[in-house]
């Protein structure tokens, strides 16, 4: 069965087609109109959705060697309702007029599976860290649609953290590859806590806070030295609560997902660890379709198509049942 996933849950329009070979196409339209505001703007991205999704879905198959697809998968959500909406509102009439099945997707749900379109594919169970500007989560995944929240961020998510020590540094939007690069230039010589929250759990909003009063102290810092030493921290307490996970449930295999997942310290330092590590490429962990596609083919095949009710939703659990 060959899948057009389509995804539009936040700042990018993304169609892919995955089948039974991998995936045979993936296209990605990101919007840039956003980084003069420093954020998202959410009646922005529906916008730019509105007028990308039809050329990014019909590239994808042209890519592909496909008129039409056997079936099509789409984020119902969680993101933003109003750009969740274009995707499922095209998917719906795709689906219709070709028709082919329609599968409403969970993106956090296809970012804990994406893994699974590596070789090898991690088995089940593993360990599935899901990062992000909007999401910090680990999750146990014992078996498709079997998932238990083992840690998440009791206030900022990573991506946040990083957008917020982005903007400090005065290196604009987004902050995560910014910080990332400049990061490397330097050396982690300032000391910042290392929030501990119950046993698993984050915080990283104290870390930001410690990072700005460092500056308002310390304004000669090198802004290398201060963007390696938030790296360092952030990487620090994700490795380690990965490796506490690892030890409480006996799992040594972790998937990574997310747009932080790009990383480049957190993949290096993922890999050191004894974990049996699947780790995405890069534009994979970016809200993608081609994870969208994959996670949408095992979804049917397991449980079939979405009802027509289906909506887009702004909150979706990881594990609860579409409607």
């Amino acid at each position: 069965m060959r899948v057009l996933g389509i995804e539009t849950s936040c700042d990018e329009t993304a169609a892919a087609v995955v089948g039974p070979e991998g995936v045979l196409s993936e296209m990605v339209w990101s919007q840039d109109v956003h980084r003069a505001y420093g954020g998202v703007v959410p009646e922005l991205a529906s916008r730019a959705h509105i007028e990308q999704i039809v050329p990014v879905v019909r590239a994808a198959l042209d890519r592909a060697g496909i008129e039409r697809p056997d079936a099509v998968a789409v984020t119902a959500g969680p993101g933003l309702v109003g750009a969740v909406l274009v995707g499922l509102a095209f998917a719906k009439a795709a689906a219709s007029g070709w028709g082919v099945p329609l599968r409403g997707v969970n993106h956090l749900e296809a970012h804990l599976l994406s893994g699974l379109l590596e070789e090898p594919p991690p088995a089940f169970p593993f360990l599935a860290l899901v990062v992000s500007g909007g999401h910090t989560t680990l999750y146990l995944a014992r078996g498709l649609g079997d998932y238990a929240t083992l840690a998440e961020t009791v206030d900022d998510a990573v991506g946040e953290a990083y957008d917020k020590v982005a903007r400090l540094l005065g290196l604009g939007y987004p902050g995560g590859p910014a910080v990332d690069a400049l990061a490397r230039e330097g050396r982690p010589t300032v000391a910042l806590p290392r929030p501990r929250v119950g046993d698993l759990d984050w915080s990283f909003s104290g870390v930001k806070t410690a990072v700005r009063r460092h500056l308002e102290l310390h304004p000669q810092t090198p802004p290398a030295d201060l963007a390696c030493s938030f790296q360092e921290c952030v990487v620090d307490v994700l490795v380690d609560r990965c490796l506490r996970a690892a030890e409480r449930t006996g799992v040594s295999r972790l998937a990574l997902g997310g747009g932080v997942g790009a990383n480049g310290r957190l993949r290096e330092r993922l890999l050191a660890t004894p974990l049996q590590v699947t780790l995405p490429p890069k534009a994979r962990c970016t809200d993608n379709a081609a994870m969208i596609a994959s996670a949408g083919r095992l979804l049917l095949a397991a449980h079939g198509p979405s009802p027509a009710t289906l909506r887009a939703r702004a909150r979706w659990p990881v594990g609860e049942d579409a409607g």
